[in-house]
């Protein structure tokens, strides 16, 4: 931990400690599972998002408290693994905050895979018993029998926090705020001049290409480099099946801010690829900005999405319009193809699909 804003302490496995000065440091801490005190019973039965991945055993019944992206992740392999897996989640859709247009196909495939989502739904209580964790369940959407329910295991998975806490920063000028997280500029410069911080410590998003892009950039501003955090579009995936994937502008931010945008859409069921791989089940998005037809963001839901989605950071960062995508001749037949053709659909000349331009 920080004895001052040059020197660490350091606390060995024997026992013993020694100090550590440094003209420079940087915080990469990460995050931990957020805990609610109200779950956290003790259980072995009850996993966070890092237990759930040791794979001590493989539950026949798994009730997994959150509808965000690590519990339909997890959800997802475990489903796989055979086991009948539970979502709850309390608002009304799955991922909240996510593009609802991508979300409802997600939703659709995993309300087929899961043996139940229940929406708008509370968890009430979880408790131990000798075969299992008894939980009671609060919503207008429950059916009978349900309210009360015994789980092999639950996962209990709703965010992460920063690991900001027990470090000596009370010692420096690091400003930590409310949520947690260390307070940065644009260099990842922490309010005291020698100590800089990167990845989930220094605020959401929470992902770790976030995090290696974020090192470099302060390694080069403490060697002296005029450099600023200025990225246009952070890619977001989340692993699920399909995966679902956006950079840049979402439709529902545009919604919420009042962005003007015109939003061009490519079905997977008119792709020759992905009906070669039985995958039909997808959609490919972009949202250009109507005067000048620069594409703002980039969305997708559909089998590989998140490999799929560098076009789209490239596009934003480059400030690419729609023209320039269309006109860059994509190979057939495949995924990549669909977002060649999302830029056709926005001036009524997909190839596959019949669009005509609106006038």
């Amino acid at each position: 931990h920080f004895l001052d804003n040059k020197t660490l302490q350091i606390e060995k496995s024997d026992g013993t400690t020694e100090k550590l000065s440094f003209e420079y440091s940087i915080l990469a801490t990460g995050s931990r599972p957020a805990v609610v005190p109200a779950f956290d019973i003790g259980s072995e039965r009850v996993w966070n998002s890092t237990s759930a991945l040791e794979l001590q055993t493989i539950p026949k019944k798994l009730l997994v408290i959150g509808g965000g992206y690590i519990g339909l992740e997890l959800g997802t392999v475990y489903t796989s693994l055979g086991s009948e897996v539970t979502v709850v989640e309390m608002t009304n859709g799955l991922l909240p905050g996510a593009d609802r247009d991508l979300v409802g196909i997600l939703q659709k495939r995993v309300e087929s895979m899961f043996h139940r989502v229940m929406l708008e739904t509370k968890v009430l209580e979880i408790k131990e018993e000798s075969d299992g964790i008894r939980v009671r369940f609060e919503g207008a959407n429950l059916k009978d029998g349900e309210a009360s329910q015994l789980f092999d295991n639950v996962l209990v998975s709703v965010g992460r926090a920063p690991n900001s806490q027990n470090l000596g920063l009370e010692n420096t000028q690091v400003v930590v705020n409310k949520r947690g997280f260390v307070e940065i500029d644009a260099q990842r410069r922490t309010a005291e001049e020698t100590i800089y911080a990167i990845g989930d410590i220094a605020g959401d998003p929470m992902l770790a290409h976030k995090a290696s892009h974020e090192g470099r950039l302060a390694v080069e501003a403490i060697l002296g480099h005029k450099v600023a955090w200025e990225p246009r579009a952070i890619p977001a995936v989340v692993f699920t099946d399909p995966e679902i994937a956006w950079a840049g502008l979402t439709e529902t931010e545009a919604k919420r801010d009042g962005i003007a945008v015109e939003v061009a859409r490519f079905p997977w069921g008119a792709s020759g690829r992905a009906t070669t791989l039985a995958r039909n089940d997808g959609v490919t998005k972009l949202l250009i900005e109507p005067e000048t037809q620069r594409i703002l963001g980039m969305g997708i839901c559909g089998a590989g999405a998140g490999e799929l989605i560098a076009e789209g950071v490239l596009a934003i960062e480059m400030g690419a319009v729609a023209d320039d995508i269309k006109l860059s001749i994509h190979p057939h037949p495949t995924l990549s193809e669909t977002v060649m053709e999302a830029a056709e659909v926005f001036f009524g000349q997909a190839t596959h699909v019949y669009r005509p331009k609106k006038k």
